[in-house]
C-alpha cells in the first residue's frame, strides 16, 4: 500500500532490527511477546511509547498505570507500526476483557487438567489398594498367578457400585434409625404389632384378680337381628377417631354409607332399614352432646323403641318429639333396663379411656380454644341439674384463652374426675346434688360403680393400646377392620410442658380418674394376655386335629389297598367283592364304637394327658385316627 510523500516524509526511515536482536517469529503467542521490547527499544517509534500487555495469565498491578495513558509518540518508520502487535492498537476495553478471557481459559483447562489427572491417580491407587486387599483375604485362591487386568476393572467396578449403593442410601434414609430398623429386620423375625405398643416393658405383672368370665369377653353379635353398639363417648379420649373406625373401617356385608361433606353416615342392617351402631358418627347426639352412662342407659331403649313405635305408625303426629329434646320423660325405671329394650333388642356397651393426666391436659387445650360443651344435657333422674348445684366456671360465652392454673383452681370444673362421673351411676348418689352423703363416701360409690360399669361392658380400649384395643374389638365382636389402627404418641397434651408439681397437682384433682384407670389397665392387658393364650391354643389344637386328619386319611387308604389285594388273591379271575367295601365300613363303624367307649372310660377316670399319650396300644391309635376321620366327614 503505498503513502503520501507527506506521511513518508514525517514518519521517516523505516525502521531496521537491530544486530544481534532476535529473528522475528512464526508463532503468533511468542510474537506478541517479543515484538514489545523490540519497539520499545527503538526510541521515536509508535511501539516504543505503546507498553506491552502483561504475559498470560499475570494481571495487571494495583499501581500500575492504564494502558495507552500517554498519547503515542510519531515514529519515524510506518514499518515500525505495521510490526507494532495488533493487540496494543485495539481499544482498552476491549484489551482488558481479552485480557480476562485468556486468563480464565488457562485456569480452566489448568483445573481441568489437575482433576484429570488426579482423578487418574486417585483410580489407580485405590486400585492397588483393593488388589492388595483382595490378595490378602483370598491369598490361597490367587495363588496361581496374579491377578490380570480384567479382574481388577471387576473388582474397582463392584467396589464403586457398592460405594454408590452406599451414599444413595444414606440419601434415602439419612441418620441411623432407618439403617437399624433395615438391620432389624434383616437379622430379627416378623415383631408383633402387639408387642410393647407403649414404649413400656414387655412383661405384665398382674394386680388385680378377676375371673374367668371377667377375661372372656365374646359377644355373639347379631347384625342381622337386634343387637345394638352404644358408644360412650367420653371426652378427649381418643373417641372421635375410634369412632370413625366403627363406621368406616369395618369389614361388613352392607358397609356404612358415608357421603361427602356429612357428618353421620347411614349403617342399616342387611336387608333391613335399622342401624346397628348408636354413636356420634350414626344417630347423632340423639341422648345430648357426650351423654354419660346415666343418660345413655335411661334414653337409648326409649329412643330404639320411639322410632320402632314411630316406623309402625307413621301418620301419627303426637308421638314426633324426640327423646333427646324431651329427656325427662323418660322414667326411672328405664335405668334397670340395661342391656334390653321392651322390643327385645339387646345392648353392648363399649368406650375408650385414657391416661387422666394426658386426658385432662387435652381437654384444658380444647376449651383454651374455645369449647364450652354447654349443649350437653346432664339429665339425670329424670332431670337436668341446677345452676346451684352445677355452677359454671366462666361468666362469658365461652372460656378462652383461660390458663391452666385458673383451670384448675375451678372447683367446678366437670374435667376434674370425669371419666368417673361418666361411667358410674349418678342416681346412686342422688346425681349433681352434693347435700345427700359425705364427699368421702360420694366418691367411693362413684369410684365403685364405675369399676363395675366398666367391668360389664362389652368392650372397652385404651388410647395408649391402640392396636390391642383393635384386636380385642375383633376378637369380642368377630368383626374385623380394614386398615390397623395408628398409634399416635405426638398429641396436644404431649406438647404441653408442665413440672413435676404441677402434675402431682392434676393428679390430685383426678384421683378417682386415676385409680379408675389403673383398674382398666389391669383389666383391659389381662384380657389381652387370656385371649392372646386362648388363641394359641386354639391354633395347637387345630393342626394336632389337622394331622390326625391326614394319617387317618392314610390309614384308610391303607387298608382300602389291603382289602383289594385280598380279593383280588381270593378270586383272581373275577372281580373283587362288592361286600368288601362293607366289611371295610363295618370295621371302621365298629373300631368308631370302640373308640367312643374308650373316651368315655377315659373321661371318668380322669386321667391326665400324659396317660392317655402314654398309651402304647396300636389298635387303640388307629382307632383314634379312624374316629377323627369320621368326625371330620
Amino acid at each position: 500500500m503505498a503513502l503520501p510523500a507527506r506521511a513518508a516524509r514525517e514518519l521517516g526511515p523505516p525502521l531496521q532490527p537491530e544486530q544481534g536482536a532476535p529473528a522475528r517469529t512464526t508463532c503468533p503467542r511468542r510474537h506478541s511477546r517479543v515484538e514489545p521490547e523490540l519497539a520499545v527499544s527503538r526510541p521515536g517509534s509508535v511501539a516504543a511509547s505503546v507498553r506491552a500487555g502483561p504475559p498470560r495469565g499475570v494481571s495487571h498491578g494495583f499501581n500500575s498505570r492504564p494502558l495507552l495513558d500517554e498519547p503515542p509518540k510519531a515514529s519515524s518508520s510506518l514499518a515500525g507500526a505495521v510490526r507494532a502487535p495488533l493487540f496494543a492498537l485495539l481499544p482498552r476495553g476491549r484489551r482488558r476483557r481479552m485480557h480476562d478471557l485468556r486468563r480464565r481459559w488457562d485456569l480452566g483447562s489448568l483445573c481441568r487438567a489437575l482433576l484429570t489427572r488426579g482423578l487418574a491417580a486417585l483410580g489407580h491407587s485405590l486400585k492397588h489398594v483393593f488388589s492388595a486387599i483382595f490378595s490378602k483375604i483370598f491369598g490361597p485362591l490367587a495363588s496361581v498367578g496374579n491377578m490380570d487386568e480384567k479382574s481388577n476393572k471387576l473388582l474397582l467396578a463392584l467396589v464403586m457400585l457398592f460405594l454408590f449403593a452406599v451414599i444413595v442410601l444414606q440419601y434415602v434414609c439419612p441418620g441411623t434409625e432407618c439403617q437399624l430398623l433395615r438391620l432389624q429386620a434383616f437379622s430379627s423375625p416378623v415383631p408383633d404389632p402387639y408387642h410393647s405398643e407403649d414404649e413400656s416393658s414387655s412383661r405384665f405383672v398382674p394386680r388385680y384378680n378377676f375371673s374367668r368370665g371377667d377375661l372372656l369377653r365374646k359377644v355373639h353379635f347379631d347384625i342381622k337381628g337386634d343387637d345394638l353398639i352404644v358408644f360412650l363417648h367420653i371426652q378427649k379420649t381418643g373417641g372421635t377417631t375410634f369412632g370413625r373406625h366403627l363406621v368406616r373401617n369395618i369389614q361388613l356385608e352392607q358397609p356404612c354409607e358415608c357421603r361427602v361433606g356429612q357428618k353421620k353416615c347411614t349403617c342399616h342392617r342387611p336387608g333391613k332399614r335399622e342401624t346397628w351402631l348408636f354413636s356420634r358418627f350414626s344417630t347423632g347426639w340423639s341422648c345430648g352432646l357426650h351423654a354419660d352412662w346415666t343418660e345413655l342407659t335411661s334414653c337409648v331403649p326409649a329412643v330404639v323403641d320411639g322410632k320402632r313405635d314411630a316406623r309402625l305408625r307413621p301418620s301419627s303426629k303426637d308421638r314426633r318429639g324426640s327423646p333427646s329434646t324431651n329427656p325427662g320423660a323418660n322414667s326411672p325405671s328405664s335405668t334397670k333396663t340395661r342391656n334390653t329394650s321392651k322390643s327385645g333388642k339387646n345392648f353392648h356397651y363399649i368406650t375408650i379411656l385414657r391416661d387422666p393426666v394426658s386426658r385432662y391436659l387435652s381437654e384444658w387445650r380444647h376449651v383454651q380454644r374455645g369449647a364450652t360443651w354447654k349443649a350437653s344435657l346432664h339429665v339425670c333422674d329424670g332431670r337436668p341439674p341446677t345452676s346451684e348445684e352445677l355452677p359454671s366456671c366462666y361468666t362469658g360465652d365461652d372460656w378462652s384463652g383461660c390458663p391452666l392454673k385458673e383451670f384448675m383452681d375451678c372447683p367446678y370444673n366437670l374435667a376434674n374426675n370425669r371419666q368417673v362421673r361418666m361411667l358410674s351411676d349418678l342416681t346412686l348418689v342422688g346425681c349433681y346434688n352434693l347435700s345427700v352423703m359425705p364427699e368421702k363416701q360420694r366418691n367411693k360409690v362413684l369410684l365403685e360403680s364405675a369399676k363395675s360399669n366398666l367391668k360389664h361392658m362389652a368392650f372397652f380400649g385404651l388410647t395408649e393400646f391402640q392396636r390391642k384395643t383393635q384386636y380385642l374389638f375383633e376378637k369380642t365382636f368377630n368383626m374385623n377392620f380394614i386398615s390397623p389402627f395408628t398409634q399416635y404418641n405426638t398429641t396436644r397434651a404431649s406438647s404441653v410442658e408442665i413440672n413435676e408439681e404441677i402434675q402431682k397437682r392434676i393428679e390430685g384433682l383426678n384421683f378417682l380418674d386415676m385409680e379408675l384407670y389403673s383398674y382398666a389397665k389391669d383389666l383391659f392387658l389381662q384380657r389381652y394376655q387370656f385371649m392372646r393364650q386362648k388363641e394359641h391354643q386354639e391354633a395347637r389344637r387345630k393342626r394336632q386335629e389337622h394331622r390326625k386328619f391326614l394319617k387317618g386319611r392314610f390309614l384308610q387308604t391303607h387298608f382300602q389297598s389291603q382289602s383289594q389285594s385280598q380279593g383280588q388273591s381270593q378270586n383272581p379271575s373275577q372281580n373283587p367283592s362288592p361286600n368288601a367295601n362293607q366289611n371295610l365300613t363295618q370295621n371302621l363303624t365298629q373300631s368308631l364304637s370302640q373308640n367312643s367307649s374308650q373316651k368315655e372310660n377315659r373321661a371318668n377316670q380322669k386321667q391326665s394327658p400324659g396317660q392317655e399319650q402314654s398309651d402304647s396300644n396300636s389298635s387303640n391309635g388307629t382307632n383314634d385316627y379312624i374316629g377323627s376321620v369320621e368326625k371330620w366327614r
